[in-house]
């Protein structure tokens, strides 16, 4: 019988002599490098445009916030202004900017960033672009609460301020309440607090009727979100809170890109995804509560501001940072545009942002309906 021939070598057999595998760098994507840092142990992704955006829209911002310094009976140049914030310059000037101007001006800068970043952080978790405390009753529930107060003289010798941040706390704590069942989602957190916000609306409306005219117009006066007035006792509550708060929700940013794939997948990787939700409900709600009792409810800046800085930055979701300061930017200028568009008259600043971001919340309802979410 023949033998049978041998069989040759495969060609794709490894060799035991071929030399080990070298791990290739990651190629840059499309909207960032990759990195990774031996000493301290950090990696992430570098994102250039994200970076620019945040240095554009923050030098931006700080225009404006010294443009505002400059507005008032007595006319100041920039240069003087800018001169006056380091304490240089004429005495007198530096006693109107620091003293006079620089406490409503700061009130503008620190919440607009805390509306932008709660806004983001609302709409990261619910995982859709028209969440915001404006929209699930937040802001409406510290109307009722300041109104109330107003119209029915239960201050309890709290000032308006603490009313405001009291009802914002309470209203979230009965929206997540209602929404929960076995855990709260972002879709039923959304729906409940649309209801929550129509019933606290029409609380206050029918304060307002009960109140007399000097009531009405001081709780008017409040609810439409005014900067007017503003003394260095808000700055100092408002930069405290923000000061404790901000860094735990910044630091919060993967589990928050982690929910943005869903609660099961989230879930997989690791992320407590009802603690964190929790957590993140409620430094959201911390930073939207503080800044309206300091500037009242504003309208709109935490719905808009995301959604300028995430198209802005060209990111899958609202970047927190780059938000705040777009928020910051957003209140900044309208204030601006309330104090020059009637000379002699200083709206606040409220109407300016409902004014422009009404057609924003339009362009957000009409393109989820067209990518079939329904908004």
């Amino acid at each position: 019988m023949p033998a049978r021939p041998a069989t040759p070598p495969s060609t794709t057999a490894p060799s035991a002599t071929a030399p080990a595998a070298t791990a290739i760098p990651a190629p840059p994507t499309r909207r960032g490098r990759p990195f990774r840092l031996t000493v301290p142990p950090v990696s992430g992704v570098l994102r250039p445009r994200l970076l620019l955006t945040g240095l554009l829209v923050g030098a931006a911002a700080f225009l404006l916030f010294c443009w505002g310094l400059t507005l008032g009976d007595y006319p100041i140049s920039l240069p003087d202004v800018v001169r006056a914030l380091t304490g240089a310059g004429d005495p007198g000037t530096v006693i109107v900017v620091q003293d006079l101007r620089l406490p409503r001006a700061l009130t503008g800068l620190l919440a607009g960033i805390a509306f932008g970043v709660s806004g983001a952080v609302f709409q990261t978790m619910t995982r859709n672009p028209l969440a915001s405390p404006d929209m699930i009753g937040l802001t409406e529930g510290a109307g009722t609460a300041v109104v109330a107060a107003v119209v029915l003289g239960w201050t309890g010798g709290l000032g308006l301020q603490t009313l405001g941040l009291l009802g914002a706390l309470a209203t979230a704590a009965v929206v997540y309440a209602l929404a929960w069942r076995h855990g709260a989602t972002g879709y039923r957190i959304i729906l409940v607090g649309i209801g929550v916000s129509w019933i606290c609306t029409s609380a206050t409306d029918f304060l307002v009727a009960r109140g007399n005219r000097f009531e009405a117009q001081e709780a008017v006066g409040w609810l439409v979100g005014n900067l007017n007035g503003r003394t260095w006792e808000q700055v100092d509550t408002l930069a405290v809170a923000m000061a404790v708060l901000l860094p735990v929700t910044l630091a919060m940013g993967r589990w928050m890109r982690t929910l943005q794939l869903g609660d099961d997948v989230a879930a997989g990787l690791g992320t407590p995804v009802q603690p964190v939700r929790l957590a993140l409900l409620a430094t959201g709600v911390g930073l939207v509560a503080f800044a309206t009792a300091a500037a009242g409810p504003v309208a709109f800046v935490a719905l808009s501001a995301p959604q300028i800085a995430q198209r802005l930055a060209a990111t899958d979701s609202p970047p927190p940072l780059v938000s705040g300061l777009t928020g910051a930017l957003v209140v900044l200028g309208s204030d601006l545009i309330a104090r020059e568009a009637i000379p002699g008259t200083e709206l606040p600043v409220g109407i300016v942002t409902g004014v422009l971001g009404a057609p924003v919340l339009l362009w957000l309802l009409i393109r989820a309906n067209r990518a079939g979410s329904g908004g």
